[in-house]
């Protein structure tokens, strides 16, 4: 047989090999070929590994005969979802039942006593500060005047002369 020369590149491989006629045919075995040239009807299973098989004619397995008959496996997937969704599940109802303890209408359940308060005119020079060491004397004067600007509801501390203020009084 003949060589063809050699090309660079990739269709060097080709080239190498001698020419000749490819083999398209085969022999096959005359049980098989009698078989593969009968009608394609349905296969017949082949028999399991470890399980018997019965002799006769073949009959329809129910799900209890074939669920007895192999014990249950389960997937990796199977396995996270058995374990996993009642973690998840029972963390979930954690994080609620938290939330419900802590929230802020569990917290305060009774709202503190209102405080009397005065109403009074701001003289000329006086500030909240002052007002709060005169009408509360017994109580830390910061409370009283956040109390005072919460119930006036003023943006600041600052007052002017003439201005009415209610002014809480006592403990």
């Amino acid at each position: 047989m003949a060589e063809v020369p050699a090309l660079h590149g990739s269709t060097a491989l080709w080239a190498l090999t001698p020419t000749r006629p490819e083999a398209r045919l085969r022999s096959v075995p005359a049980g098989r070929a009698a078989r593969s040239a009968a009608t394609f009807g349905p296969r017949v299973p082949r028999p399991s590994r470890g399980i018997p098989q019965a002799a006769g004619p073949a009959q329809p397995r129910t799900s209890m005969q074939r669920s007895a008959e192999r014990p249950l496996s389960l997937t990796r997937r199977g396995r996270l979802v058995l374990v996993g969704l009642p973690i998840a599940l029972g963390v979930a109802a954690l994080i609620l039942l938290g939330a419900f303890l802590t929230s802020q209408a569990q917290a305060g359940e009774s709202l503190p006593a209102p405080a009397a308060a005065v109403e009074v005119s701001v003289a000329a020079g006086e500030s909240l500060w002052d007002l709060a060491l005169r009408y509360a004397p017994d109580r830390d004067p910061r409370d009283v005047v956040a109390e005072m600007v919460e119930l006036n509801d003023l943006r600041s501390s600052v007052v002017q002369a003439g201005q009415d203020i209610a002014v809480p009084v006592g403990g």
